[in-house]
């Protein structure tokens, strides 16, 4: 059992960098920011302890290289790896090279990420622990002719998923037979060169999807939930806009949803924070588990905002051996937040990249408002990565609060030089659809389309 952590090194970049030495600092530990040589001027490095360069700007040079990493943790005396999301985060590999060189790994064991991370395995495991689960194939799919075996008992359309995907990669949808031929070969290629593994499975395409989202926390003994997120407004399945709790669920469908999560988390012995995504259909009223995150999420300020559950804090002390702290009559939602994803591209140019020099910025703040990022006057934004700026984070007693309060934080906003994603969230904010939360995973592009039609 490891004991109390000294010094943390954050192998990952930008704005959950920055978090994860925050809450690092707020224990006491020592941090340590690794960081690629477009990113020697940055937030995180200026709020370390101590900062180690790890290779060129390109990730798979450095943030992807865990070699370096780990060289930079030896070199410090680092006794912890947290991996933020992205990047090694879900890399059981990584996780276990952590281990092996005596660190310890700020997440789950390499086997769970292992397990977690690859759907199929995931979707196997869920249907163990009586989880609910999208009508589907059992396992991969390996021909067109298994594939139409498993359409023809589900029922057209079907989705064809990458077996190892995430991100919305490897994902393709099809109506009919000859559509199931054509499609499910481009999702294989298309897997083999994103994942480096082309397996694929099936699932029953829903046609008016939700995305909920519930964060767990465990110990890998016990196990809780910190409520749900609604992550159904995406753009070519990236998340745009997120909020706490889903205003789709009733308290008895929040109830068996959360349930659901813990028992699966349970099964698995899950320890660190995760979250557990699931299909809402808001026709049939049914939840359907589909993956795991075994990492901490880009949307999980919400949930702090609404339970006052500091997870990043509870990762690193899980981390270094302390017990959950925390027990489920402890959790309550608490009125409502929203998430607004503030990215560096132009909604008038496709979304098109906007990296370059901030030349002035102006955070909004007052009560219930949250800024996370790694902004200031002067940073300039390199083009090697994520378009994320800042998430711009709100809290008020209830939805209708939290929506005015994201107009007037949205409004206060400032981020002068580079293009970004500001005035669609404040055009969001006074969209009838939206303001009564009658949307679904599909809803925004259509938005989008119109608008720009």
């Amino acid at each position: 059992m490891p004991g109390p952590l000294r010094k943390l090194l954050v192998a990952n970049r930008g704005e959950i960098a920055v978090r994860v030495i925050r809450a690092a600092r707020e224990l006491g530990i020592a941090t340590v920011s690794v960081y690629s040589d477009a990113d020697a001027d940055s937030l995180a490095v200026r709020l370390a302890n101590e900062a180690m360069p790890i290779g060129p700007a390109r990730a798979a040079k450095s943030y992807l290289d865990a070699s370096a990493i780990l060289g930079a943790a030896a070199r410090s005396g680092a006794d912890a790896i947290h991996p933020g999301y992205g990047f090694l985060s879900e890399n059981a590999a990584f996780a276990q090279a952590v281990e092996a060189a005596g660190l310890v790994f700020v997440g789950p064991t390499p086997e769970t990420i292992r397990l977690m991370g690859n759907k199929s395995l995931a979707r196997d495991t869920a249907q163990k622990a009586g989880v609910p689960t999208v009508p589907g194939s059992v396992g991969v799919v390996d021909t067109v002719d298994q594939a139409g075996a498993v359409a023809a008992s589900i029922g057209y359309p079907v989705m064809i998923k990458a077996a190892a995907g995430g991100g919305g990669r490897g994902i393709r949808v099809a109506a009919t037979e000859a559509e199931l031929v054509q499609q499910m070969a481009l999702a294989q290629t298309e897997a083999r060169a994103a994942f480096g593994d082309g397996s694929v499975y099936l699932e029953r395409f829903i046609r008016r999807a939700r995305h909920v989202e519930v964060q767990v926390l465990g110990d890998g003994t016990d196990v809780i939930h910190c409520y749900e997120r609604e992550c159904s407004l995406q753009r070519r399945r990236q998340k745009i806009l997120e909020e706490a709790p889903s205003p789709a669920l009733t308290a008895d469908l929040r109830e068996r949803l959360c349930t659901s999560a813990v028992s699966l988390a349970r099964s698995v012995r899950y320890r660190s924070a995760g979250t557990l995504e699931y299909l809402y259909d808001d026709e049939s009223h049914e939840f359907f588990f589909i993956e795991m995150n075994t990492r901490i999420q880009v949307e999980h300020p919400l949930t702090e905002m609404i339970t006052g559950v500091d997870l990043v804090r509870e990762m690193i002390q899980i981390a270094g051996g302390k017990p959950l702290r925390l027990k489920q009559s402890d959790i309550a939602i608490r009125g409502a937040a929203i998430e607004c994803r503030i990215n560096a591209e132009d909604p008038a140019k496709d979304f098109f990249p906007s990296p370059g020099k901030v030349t002035a910025i102006t955070l909004p703040g007052g009560p219930g408002v949250r800024v996370d990022s790694m902004l200031f006057a002067g940073y300039t934004i390199p083009p090697y990565y994520d378009s994320l700026l800042a998430k711009l984070v709100v809290h008020a007693e209830d939805r209708p609060a939290a929506i005015a309060r994201m107009k007037r934080a949205l409004g206060e906003l400032r981020i002068e030089g580079p293009k970004t994603t500001r005035d669609l969230h404040l055009a969001l904010m006074n969209e009838p659809q939206f303001r009564a939360a009658e949307f679904d995973t599909n809803w925004l592009e259509a938005w989008l389309g119109q608008r720009s039609g």
